[in-house]
């Protein structure tokens, strides 16, 4: 990259031409040309560099797409990235473009609850078989692979539930029985961990969050090396999800204060996290407590945490529990998380999904956390105030 990663961000994609500090927005559908001659010139140059931006349709992307593109890929340090509608577009993107008919994957028992339901439930209905491990218990993962077994998908930390995962270990077991992998990194972001860099095959963030940060953009972003690159390539040159220019722009435009906000994030969490861990009747669920298994995963491969943790409430009634999610005034109540402002909710079946591994006691319960860029002092008196209502 040479520059670090925060000059890199602030110095990028300046648009000379137009004069401007960030790139324009260039929507279109037909890409027109002044010759026959000329299009199959750009075709020949699109077959000779795929990764370069040349384009003959709107469909495959204009300069503002572009651009994002270059961006990412260098911030993950790998071979080329993919940008979809949505976050979940880059799941799907991934899953899609590496396995067929006949093929098994093998997924982390925490995934995201829509990368479940596709993987369970929805693949299964084109001969794709899903298993899923114990995230702290490797064995189950091995133990697992066939001679179908196609792809490992892991998502770390587990969604909701938050565990963090022997990455290095999954690698080696992926290498060993030479399948391919991909991971969820919307968590960290490339700003605390690098995939592909570690040797995953690909590396999905969703776009809606963090490098957006205002919560007002769906994209998704999916980074990729040069083996899986072709297969990608095809898949997303089929199925049309790519990103549009307008929400390229404003995610280009967020990416520029990334590490800003990140760090902000972080700091604030930590000092809520601080606050959190003296009440007995919570298991901070966050990378906090030095003599745990979860924080010394995060401290192996991880060079800061986000601002996103849960809470394991033990509560006979869940009524205080929901009167204490209901009772605070500077937490957004909503789907989603990464944007500037702090976020609550109560985490039920519809959230986590079913999972093999997750063991709740029935006094157990769990809330989602946010901890947005507000004074870390005004959230911790929220937090003070509506934890009363916990009995």
């Amino acid at each position: 990259m040479g520059n670090s990663f925060k000059t890199f961000l602030k110095h990028t994609a300046k648009d000379f031409h137009n004069q401007s500090v960030n790139p324009p927005v260039v929507r279109a559908s037909t890409i027109i040309f002044k010759s026959m001659k000329d299009i199959r010139k750009t075709q020949a140059k699109a077959i000779k560099n795929p990764t370069g931006g040349h384009y003959d349709y709107g469909r495959q992307g204009t300069s503002t797409t572009y651009i994002l593109q270059k961006i990412l890929t260098k911030l993950e340090e790998s071979y080329h990235v993919f940008t979809t509608p949505t976050g979940f577009g880059a799941v799907f993107l991934a899953i899609f473009s590496v396995t067929r008919p006949g093929d098994e994957i093998i997924a982390a028992d925490p995934v995201y609850s829509p990368t479940r339901l596709l993987t369970e439930n929805f693949l299964k209905e084109f001969n794709i078989k899903t298993s899923f491990y114990n995230p702290h218990d490797l064995k189950t993962l091995e133990k697992s692979i066939t001679k179908k077994t196609k792809l490992i998908f892991v998502e770390n930390p587990g969604s909701n539930s938050f565990d963090f995962q022997d990455i290095g270990k999954i690698l080696s077991i992926a290498k060993k029985h030479k399948v391919l992998t991909a991971i969820d990194n919307t968590w960290g972001t490339p700003y605390f961990l690098k995939p592909i860099k570690l040797g995953f095959d690909m590396s999905i963030v969703s776009a809606t969050k963090y490098y957006s940060g205002h919560s007002d953009v769906m994209g998704g972003s999916l980074a990729v090396n040069k083996k899986v690159f072709p297969k990608v390539k095809a898949a997303e040159r089929i199925t049309g999800l790519r990103l549009g220019p307008d929400d390229a722009y404003l995610i280009t435009r967020g990416l520029r204060t990334l590490d800003v906000r990140l760090d902000r994030h972080r700091e604030n969490a930590k000092k809520v996290a601080e606050f959190l861990s003296k009440f007995k009747n919570i298991k901070l669920l966050y990378p906090y407590k030095k003599d745990s298994y979860n924080f010394r995963m995060w401290k192996k491969y991880y060079s800061g945490a986000s601002g996103l943790m849960g809470l394991k409430i033990k509560c006979k009634n869940i009524n205080s529990v929901r009167k204490f999610v209901n009772s605070l005034k500077l937490f957004g109540y909503g789907y989603s998380w990464g944007g500037f402002e702090s976020l609550a909710l109560h985490q039920e079946y519809r959230e986590t999904g079913n999972r093999k591994f997750l063991k709740l006691a029935k006094d157990e319960h769990l809330v989602r956390l946010h901890i947005g860029l507000e004074d870390p002092k005004d959230l911790i008196a929220d937090l003070k105030k509506a934890l009363k209502f916990i009995k």
